[in-house]
């Protein structure tokens, strides 16, 4: 129970932090506008927003920068992505987060430039935020630019695209995707709460450890509640991947296997945190409520 109140309230502080950070749906042109808060404001876990603000207030010796811009523009980020792989030319997905996605509730165009928006605030957002602080600020858009990038987030999807065409994809294919498809955002979300503590370099490649495993932990368990799951508990399109024959953990190793890889990398990513200092607690607790929703 207090994993979840602690949760409740730092994403509590990132839907401030996103009426805060970007612009009201009425802003010229209205239609992109309402398309950007339509994704962003339709809930979600927020777990990579999270992620940033709990990492920035493990070390109480230190007095960070604000982190709530970074865990906005994290979070602008990875609704871009989200836009974009539910597009007709991607995954083709009718829902997300519980409601239509944004091409059916507007129209492919506008969900296009909806995504190439938030994608561009979430940059402008790091460096007008951190402005008075230019060293941080490039830390920050460097770590975030890099990972959204061709050999990370957007190197993943186009793997996991080839690898749906070829259908023919070996296990280390779709661990390459899923660690740049989704362990890279995970990773970046904690990195960048690291950066803004000014941490150095061997604390930092801590927190890649975590979300490394994290990462890879959170995608299986997604490629399991596809299986186990209903839609309407998942918030999305269930089954999908087992009727386009997608290969994906469970399909490749099987549900029980994939679950002990859920158990093997917890333990892993929990593991790599002790190295970090401060009260962790909430941080190990979260990743093993994570895991829990596969059994």
């Amino acid at each position: 129970m207090e994993v979840t109140n602690k949760l409740k309230k730092l994403v509590e502080q990132v839907e401030t932090g996103i009426d805060r950070f970007v612009p009201p749906a009425d802003t010229r042109p209205a239609q992109l506008h309402a398309a950007m808060r339509y994704s962003l404001e339709a809930g979600g876990k927020r777990l990579r927003p999270a992620l940033v603000l709990a990492v920035a207030e493990l070390d109480s010796d230190l007095q960070p920068a604000d982190p709530l811009p970074a865990a906005v523009a994290i979070e602008c980020l990875h609704t871009y992505s989200l836009i974009h792989d539910d597009l007709p030319c991607m995954d083709d997905d009718d829902m997300r987060r519980g409601r239509p996605t944004v091409h059916r509730e507007f129209d492919e165009a506008t969900a296009l430039l909806a995504g190439d928006a938030l994608l561009t605030h979430a940059f402008d957002l790091l460096a007008s935020a951190y402005a008075d602080r230019p060293t941080l600020a490039h830390a920050l858009i460097a770590e975030l630019a890099r990972t959204a990038g061709s050999q990370r987030l957007i190197g993943g999807q186009m793997e996991d695209l080839l690898g749906e065409a070829k259908g023919d994809a070996t296990a280390a294919d779709l661990e390459y995707i899923h660690l740049n498809k989704t362990a890279a955002m995970i990773e970046t979300a904690l990195v960048m709460g690291g950066i803004l503590m000014d941490w150095p370099a061997e604390r930092l490649t801590a927190l890649r450890a975590v979300g490394r495993d994290l990462g890879l932990a959170f995608q299986i368990v997604d490629d399991i509640l596809d299986v186990t799951a209903d839609t309407a508990t998942l918030g999305k399109t269930v089954g999908k991947d087992e009727a386009t024959e997608k290969t994906t953990y469970v399909r490749m190793h099987g549900i029980e296997a994939s679950r002990q890889f859920v158990e093997t990398r917890t333990q892993s990513a929990v593991s790599a945190l002790h190295e970090l200092p401060g009260d962790t607690t909430f941080l190990e607790e979260l990743m093993h409520s994570m895991a829990a929703r596969i059994r």
